[in-house]
């Protein structure tokens, strides 16, 4: 790109040199604010990472021992189980809410699993044949820590989608800024600058051509008044030398008959 495409089009002046200054100070500060919130997230991104996979693992330990207890239930109380346990059920008491954290200014969504008491927890110890209540009640517990697993995963894989999001659009507002709005603020300041330096060597050198003038027209007039005094000390020695006085009243009287004596 061309000089005049890595600034902005502004007028040279004084208070615009002082606005750039400004935007340019601003723009130095969001750029650090941005790169401690780019730092931040992306600490955040990579202790939810290292969750996600703690919880992965666990998780299919997990799913393995509640598939297993279902496989002990139906072994012991018989497939016909699944009605008795649905009509012993009214409602759901295990619920999940959602909330939100704000972690660098990035509201991130949460999950959590809650156990809702008034729904009533429903007892099957003496269902089926061999005490196999007691069989639902340890495949309703394997099951109940694999959803609460399941929660916090999914809880975890939505906020690191959304870190994900705000990391990339923090990190291209920080590229921006260091790479375009900086270096454009900062080349027309420079541009400011050097247009206002040279405006004052304009105005320097008009100064001194204008100086220069008034000097040779002083030196002038100096010149010609000292020219004036000599013809004028010429003319009063050439007068003192060469000319009597009654020369001097004959050239008062030219042309003027001179006039008998009256004698009273």
């Amino acid at each position: 790109m061309s000089g005049q495409g890595q600034r902005l089009t502004v007028v040279p002046t004084v208070t615009m040199l002082g606005v750039m200054k400004a935007r340019l100070v601003g723009a130095t500060r969001g750029h650090a604010l941005l790169k401690k919130k780019s730092d931040a997230l992306t600490v955040q991104f990579r202790s939810i990472l290292k969750k996600i996979v703690s919880t992965k693992e666990s998780m299919g330990e997990i799913m393995r021992n509640s598939s297993f207890a279902l496989t002990e239930v139906k072994y012991v109380a018989g497939d016909n189980i699944k009605h008795v346990v649905l009509e012993s059920v009214k409602s759901a008491s295990l619920r999940v809410r959602s909330r939100q954290e704000n972690v660098a200014g990035v509201k991130l969504p949460r999950f959590e699993h809650f156990v809702d008491h008034g729904a009533g927890d429903a007892k099957s110890d003496l269902t089926g044949l061999a005490r196999g209540g007691q069989q639902i009640q340890a495949c309703r517990v394997a099951y109940v820590k694999a959803i609460e697993v399941l929660v916090e995963l999914a809880s975890l894989q939505t906020s690191f989608l959304t870190l994900d999001e705000a990391i990339k659009t923090t990190n291209r507002r920080v590229n921006a800024l260091e790479n375009v709005v900086k270096p454009r603020l900062e080349n027309t300041i420079n541009y400011i600058k050097g247009e206002l330096d040279e405006l004052e060597r304009e105005d320097f050198f008009r100064l001194k051509k204008i100086q220069g003038y008034k000097k040779r027209e002083i030196e002038r007039q100096q010149q010609a008044a000292k020219n004036f005094a000599e013809e004028q000390y010429a003319e009063k020695i050439s007068l003192k030398k060469g000319i009597s006085i009654n020369s001097a009243h004959n050239l008062l009287t030219v042309g003027v008959e001179k006039d008998e004596d009256i004698i009273f």
